[in-house]
């Protein structure tokens, strides 16, 4: 068992790119992607991290490698923050940071963290049994 409110972190590239495939929210600083874990026995052996885990993406355009280094000190110190409340959840986030964490208020880091993986890390609703009506095709006119 792991310590409650402990953050795993994402390091293989097809990690990533399977969040990318979930659930998006945008700012002005920062934009997280994340999706749901499937369940336990459906993971692989070395995934055995059940909680929250998290990706940090600071591309070159946003700076020079010592702004890159305080965007993802500034991120990771913020994450622990506001991941408090999420890090039970099994989901995989990947937060893709811009340049205006840099000159960003830390609280507002922080609420937008938190709001963000409420969001993300929200389960799909469960399906309905009826399907909507189809559309009909277009060019088909019937008077």
């Amino acid at each position: 068992m792991r310590a409650l409110g402990r953050i795993g972190r994402l390091t293989k590239r097809r990690d990533f790119l399977a969040a990318a495939a979930g659930r998006r929210f945008h700012s002005e600083r920062m934009t997280l992607q994340g999706q749901m874990r499937p369940a336990p026995s459906e993971m692989q052996p070395e995934e055995t991290f059940d909680g929250l885990r998290v990706g940090l993406t600071v591309t070159k355009r946003v700076g020079h490698a010592t702004e890159r280094n305080r965007i993802k000190r500034r991120l990771r110190a913020a994450l622990r923050e506001a991941g408090l409340g999420a890090a039970v959840t099994p989901a995989d986030v990947v937060v893709i940071a811009r340049r205006h964490v840099l000159s960003a208020d830390y609280r507002l880091l922080v609420d937008e963290l938190e709001r963000g993986l409420r969001i993300v890390t929200r389960p799909k609703p469960p399906s309905s049994s009826t399907m909507p009506a189809a559309r009909r095709p277009r060019g088909s006119s019937h008077a």
